[in-house]
């Protein structure tokens, strides 16, 4: 082979390991600068150094015990091995290995070192919480020990046993490879001999090792009932309690034994001995460890299955309400009622105008051409619903978003553009989530670029640039070239959007009657002028003005700093970019911001929680800031249920791509808090912790690991506080536990007939569930409105309402947090959402309406189902969106007609008051018309009178006084008479002409 041949192979894997090397380097030095600027390097060593140490100690223990074992092997082989044609066969392997049998031996133990290392520092969170665990302070049913045993310790020590496992296993195969190799184990009985006495040692001690590893493993599965399937509900069952944790027993002393005879073989040096004691393992095994809890569950659980499995459904029902934080919910027996007079519904008039009409995921395309400004833009495809002040200081619903860079125009995205000078998003969008336009537009109450709007006079000025979110290049850098900031609008006109003074203006109702239509802009798209350059410049950074466009320069303190050529070619490395090292323009002022979503920065710096799929905006202290819900969660409670995470958080909102960060098996879990609030600054990147569960004990558990990463919640301001809301993920997964484990009596939970299922959403395609919808509802027996998180419930297999569920969303509330359900009774029919759904589409009023648009060539779209309690009974209320077809990307959703349903009854009308109206009295209103004057000022029992609250009692007044005078005028009473008389004259003094 020529010269040139041979060293091609050796340089090519010497360059090969040089660029892994590398790229290992780049990773590893820019994680830890990021950690760094973020202020969590403790985080980052932390679990740098548990991975060493891990890796170290498997990698140590595997090398040991294989290494011993093939030395030993290799010592203890004959010195004369008997000629035969398997030995000769033998000989030119040995020729051939032996010169080189210290090379084989360093590489063999080599990989299997490395190997095991590397799978041991995965399991580095294990061993974290193992050596920090912290007690719940609740012992099991079964064994009596503290909870914290099955969630931290019981998961590390399976994890050792089956390293241990695998070593012993490793050696023994490794001995027989050398012992076979040379001469101490033989295939062939030429000599009346299979293996030497040394071999049979060797062979017998690794033996015995295992089979005590085996009789410690059995001891641990008596602890592992708790997670046993076998019965009808999770956890340990009769047949687990009653004849498997006995059957484990047995074997642990069996297999005790067996080690003991495989040891004492060391003196025998006997064949039959460990023969004798794998067919009593084997044995005992089959027969004690699987036929005899076979026996016991088929005779004698399977005919009782309901009277014995009874305590342990009972087990399983208060683990699991406990492991999910819904034991204490506070359920009320709901008679709903299915009529309602003029006169109830009129008493409830004053709960109309809080209603959400506004769907999120149907008013970001509103969002996106009013709001837009630029094309390059972005607004996501569901829009968060939070609380804000108006200008009278009360709370309302209000959508909000932020306006994210999602990169540079089509025609200029190169990487100068993409990286250095469309860096950040500009300013945050709200509107009123329970009013729209005459034209069926939000009402907006934050708007355009400067950001202006009600929600500014109320939070003050805030610093809009939004440099972290969810869209955008995956890094920038920054004090660099100027940055694109915003366009200018040099006339500075007013906003043509509707805006909350104009709805104020012209209606006290969820209707604004004066709004003006979007103007457009030369693209075609519909967009809000901005304001002049002077108010573009407040905030921070030097701006700079173009033709048509204002420049800024960073002046925050996020990223990490480019002040060494070093770091420049270790980033240029990671993403692969030249143009790092070659841009002139990035100097040693220079900072480069990445991991840049606010949910990957969380899970980053707290690698220990499982973070919200959802979150959201909020103007706190003078910043945008991103509040994320952290989730502490683990699968190891004793007889909790497990459920799949990300299958009981998807539904229409989302595709179940939450980021379960602390991988589970499965994504499987059996217990969740909601432990953590984080922010993310989205201008400068800072991400705090804030203990919220502060008694939650896997949080403590991982405070102990990662001290001063989490701060005490006192520390949230005020304004922050207000903001808080209940988590969307955990409401879900409570809501898939409540499915089954609102039924607390164990027979009625064998029987499952009063289980429910999650709606699908009536207003989509296919098989989703119906998402939980946040809303201010008034909820029976609670003295003022609340803001809350609401979802429904159906019998399994039936589309009737069996429950509605609601959680107190405000964290300034006594009763945050707080679970209530409304059980309705099963003798009465209430609609269920796609039963109500059904009756809008085939009510001959409903369609009356609908069809005309429909075969126009509009786009109707259904927003979201809002069911809510009003009245003593459900009402639904379902927002009818319109778009022009044909409209290209300019046209947008408007809301044009509401659906409500009450009982059996659905009607539809222009607006809320209006559809209501329809629907109890046929149009003729209960409700006052609110675009008739003086609306706002009359009695909501009273809509058409003129006459307020005074005139209304003496008109009573008079009404009686004149039944009583004709009630005894017929018995010929001049007096009477008279009184009649007087009363009728004070009638017609109250009524008027």
């Amino acid at each position: 082979m020529p010269r040139r041949s041979r060293l091609l192979a050796p340089v090519a894997a010497t360059v090969v390991v040089i660029i892994a090397g590398l790229m290992l380097a780049a990773n590893f030095w820019t994680d830890f600068k990021w950690f760094s600027s973020v202020g969590y390097t403790n985080v980052f060593l932390t679990e740098l150094w548990t991975r060493v140490l891990l890796f170290a100690v498997a990698a140590l223990v595997m090398a040991v015990i294989v290494g011993l074992s093939i030395f030993f092997a290799y010592r203890a082989r004959p010195g004369i091995r008997p000629m035969s044609l398997e030995q000769q066969g033998l000989d030119r392997y040995r020729q051939s290995i032996d010169p080189h049998r210290k090379l084989f031996f360093w590489i063999a133990i080599g990989a299997l070192a490395l190997l095991s290392g590397a799978a041991a520092s995965g399991d580095w969170r294990s061993y974290l919480q193992f050596v920090n665990g912290v007690d719940f302070g609740v012992a099991d049913p079964e064994f009596g020990i503290d909870i914290a045993f099955f969630a931290f310790t019981y998961p590390f020590l399976r994890i050792l046993l089956g390293y241990m496992y695998a070593a012993v296993i490793l050696a023994f195969i490794a001995a027989v490879i050398v012992h076979y190799l040379y001469g101490g184990v033989r295939l062939q009985n030429d000599s009346g001999q299979r293996a030497t006495p040394a071999a049979r040692v060797h062979l017998s001690v690794l033996l015995g090792i295992f089979v005590l590893l085996r009789a410690g493993s059995y001891w641990l599965d008596r602890y592992g009932l708790v997670f046993s399937d076998r019965g009808y509900t999770f956890g340990a069952s009769y047949t687990d309690v009653n004849a498997v944790k006995t059957a484990l027993t047995i074997l642990t002393v069996i297999s005790v034994i067996c080690a003991v005879l495989f040891f004492a073989n060391i003196a025998f040096k006997n064949t039959m001995i460990p023969v004798a004691s794998l067919g009593l393992l084997v044995l005992s095994a089959v027969v004690v460890g699987t036929a005899y809890p076979e026996i016991v569950q088929r005779f004698q659980v399977d005919p009782n299955e309901q009277r014995l499995e009874s305590p342990y459904i009972e087990r399983n029902i208060e683990s699991t309400r406990e492991a999910y934080g819904v034991a204490d919910t506070e359920v009320i027996d709901y008679d709903a009622t299915t009529e309602l007079t003029p006169q109830e519904l009129a008493a409830e008039a004053d709960t109309i105008p809080s209603v959400r009409l506004a769907d999120p995921a149907v008013v970001s395309q509103t969002f996106q051409q009013m709001q837009q400004v630029r094309g390059f833009y972005q607004f996501p495809d569901v829009l968060e619903v939070d609380r804000y002040p108006d200008s009278e200081g009360n709370l309302i619903d209000t959508i909000v978003a932020v306006r994210e860079l999602d990169g540079p125009p089509d025609d200029q995205d190169n990487w100068l553009n993409r990286h250095l000078i469309y860096t950040h998003g500009f300013g945050m969008v709200a509107a009123a989530g329970n009013l729209i336009d005459d034209e069926g537009r939000p009402v907006f109450t934050e708007y355009n670029i400067p950001p202006r709007g009600e929600l500014s006079e109320v939070t003050g000025e805030y610093e809009p640039r939004i440099y972290y979110g969810r869209e955008g290049a995956e890094y920038v850098i920054v004090q660099a070239e100027e940055e694109y900031d915003h366009p200018l609008d040099a006339e500075n006109e007013e906003p043509d959007v509707p805006t909350l003074e104009d709805a104020v203006e012209s209606s006290p109702s969820p209707s604004a009657d004066e709004a003006r239509a979007p103007a457009e802009n030369e693209g075609g798209e519909e967009e809000a002028p901005a304001e002049d350059a002077e108010g573009a410049e407040e905030g921070s950074g030097e701006g700079s003005e173009g033709d048509s466009q204002q420049y800024n320069r960073y002046e925050g303190d996020g990223g990490v700093p480019l002040n060494n050529f070093f770091d420049r070619i270790l980033f240029a490395i990671k993403y692969q970019e030249t143009s790092i090292l070659l841009n002139s323009a990035i100097t040693g002022d220079s900072r480069i911001l990445f991991e840049r979503d606010p949910l990957d920065r969380v899970e980053k710096v707290a690698p220990f929680l499982t973070v919200d799929s959802r979150p959201y905006p909020a103007v706190v202290d003078g910043r945008v800031q991103w509040i994320v819900d952290g989730y502490t969660t683990s699968d190891g409670y004793p007889y909790a249920n497990r459920i799949d995470f990300t299958q009981a958080v998807t539904d229409t909102f989302t595709d179940g791509s939450a980021q379960q960060v602390g991988a589970l098996p499965g994504n499987e879990v059996n217990y969740i808090r909601n432990s953590v609030k984080a922010t993310v600054d989205a201008y400068d990147g800072t991400v705090t912790l804030y203990g919220w569960d502060e008694e939650d004990p896997v949080l403590k558990t991982w405070e102990g690991a990662f001290p001063g990463t989490i701060v005490d919640k006192d520390e949230m301001s005020d304004e922050l506080v207000q903001h808080l809301r209940y988590p969307d993920d955990l409401f879900k997964v409570q809501r898939e536990i409540m499915r089954e484990y609102h039924v607390t009596d164990a027979a009625s939970y064998y029987g499952g007939q009063d289980f429910w299922s999650v709606p699908n959403d009536p207003t989509q395609e296919g098989e989703v569930s119906e998402p939980p919808y946040r809303q201010t509802i008034n909820f029976p027996g609670s003295e003022e409105a609340s803001f809350s998180l609401t979802s429904t419930f159906v019998p399994r297999g039936r589309e009737n309402l069996a429950a509605f569920m609601a959680v107190d969303s405000n964290p300034e509330s006594d009763d945050y947090g707080q679970l209530k359900l409304l059980e309705l009774p099963r003798s009465t029919v209430i609609f269920g959402p796609g039963q109500v759904q059904n009756a809008f589409d085939s009510d001959a009023d409903v369609r009356e309406v609908l069809l005309p648009l429909e075969q126009s060539n509009a786009e109707v779209t259904r927003g979201n189902l809002l069911t809510l309690p009003f009245a003593g009974g459900l009402l639904y209320v379902e927002p009818l969106y319109v778009q022009a077809g044909g409209g290209g990307a300019a046209s947008f959703p408007l809301l044009q007609q509401v659906m409500v349903g009450f009982g059996e009854e659905v009607a539809i009308g222009s607006n809320l008051q209006d559809a209501l109206n329809n629907l109890f009295e046929g149009g003729e209103g209960p409700l006052p018309d609110p675009d008739e004057e003086g609306a706002e000022d009359e009695d909501p029992a009273e809509g058409d009178s003129d006459t307020g609250s005074e005139g209304d009692s003496d008109l009573t007044e008079a009404l009686n006084e004149a039944v009583d005078a004709w009630e005894e005028a017929q018995e010929n009473n001049d007096e009477a008479n008279e009184r009649l008389r007087e009363a009728l004259e004070a009638l017609e003094d109250a009524a008027g002409d």
